[in-house]
């Protein structure tokens, strides 16, 4: 049985990895903040779904905490899925990213390399690509031109992540995930926020006047390559885990309204600070290393995650 560490396991993606983790009969200790960033109470309903893991309240940024964690807990690999989340939170609540996705990705690299666990994968993001004009996005083009803090914080992970790898030979797998989404989702995300104002017959804001597109991956095909990482340590890699397919934001709204039968009230507005106006990945390089292989479509995804807010918030 393999221990592992899952940081931000109280989190969207860390619950769905973690879950899985636990299924398939790992040993599984999280550690949460569980912070208000957003609804509490979704984090605390997706803890009470995971049965079998051991669950920390502990901030990743406290190292004294963690490593009295790691001292009680002999872990063989470390999943860190802790951050601060948001592009636009970013931009006006900027310590925050700093004491989370900095002090607290530097305190997991030296705990591991002072408690001897080799094995480290991370979560990176495509918001490290910034504006970059060639599509779709490959881990070899250059990331030097971050438009937001969030982004900015990500691409130091994969820097320091390196630094440890080269310094200590610390096996490090960084993972950027591409407009995740999914049952149990983030409330400030896009299919999130579009089915609660559909639901509610409030307005849609719809940024960048509609010309906008994602490459929006299931949570289940996410979960599939972070296992992947997880099984195949490598020195150091990085790697997009997307669907590997650009849609259009008004193209995701119709699946949206299609599900209802409605069309929602759409408010046109400018693109936000921070922002891209399109994502696109190029996934060969998982598909090549990890045997990645996504397969929900957004028909799919999308009836799957209203089916599952249907059922959360009671709605009839």
């Amino acid at each position: 049985m393999t221990k592992i560490l899952v940081t931000g396991g109280a989190g969207f993606i860390g619950f769905h990895v973690s879950k899985a983790l636990v299924a398939r009969g790992d040993e599984v200790v999280i550690v949460d903040n569980f912070n208000d960033y957003y609804d509490v109470g979704l984090k605390e309903a997706r803890a009470k779904e995971l049965f079998g893991a051991t669950i920390i309240r502990a901030d990743i940024s406290d190292y004294k905490t963690m490593n009295k964690i790691f001292e009680t807990h002999s872990f063989d690999k470390v999943c860190h899925l802790a951050a601060q989340a948001g592009v636009r939170y970013s931009v006006t609540n900027p310590f925050v990213y700093e004491r989370s996705n900095i002090l607290g990705t530097l305190n997991l690299l030296e705990l591991c390399r002072n408690h001897g666990v080799k094995d480290f994968v991370f979560a990176s993001s495509s918001s490290v690509y910034g504006n970059n004009k060639k599509l779709p996005f490959s881990e070899d083009d250059r990331v030097d031109n971050p438009i937001s803090l969030y982004a900015a914080t990500k691409k130091s992970n994969e820097e320091m992540a390196y630094v440890y790898h080269q310094l200590y030979n610390l096996n490090c797998t960084g993972l950027r995930f591409f407009t995740v989404y999914g049952p149990y989702g983030r409330p400030d995300m896009a299919l999130f926020l579009f089915t609660k104002a559909i639901i509610e017959g409030q307005e849609v804001a719809v940024f960048n006047n509609g010309e906008m597109a994602r490459d929006f991956t299931y949570i289940s095909d996410i979960v599939s390559g972070v296992l992947a990482a997880i099984d195949k340590p490598f020195g150091f890699e990085i790697f997009n885990l997307a669907r590997g397919e650009s849609i259009r934001l008004l193209d995701f709204i119709s699946e949206i309204e299609k599900n209802f039968g409605v069309l929602a009230n759409k408010k046109f507005l400018p693109i936000q600070l921070g922002d891209v106006s399109k994502t696109s990945a190029d996934i060969s390089k998982a598909k090549k290393l990890l045997g990645y292989n996504p397969k929900t479509s957004i028909s799919v995804g999308v009836k799957q995650f209203i089916d599952w807010y249907k059922s959360f918030y009671k709605v009839v």
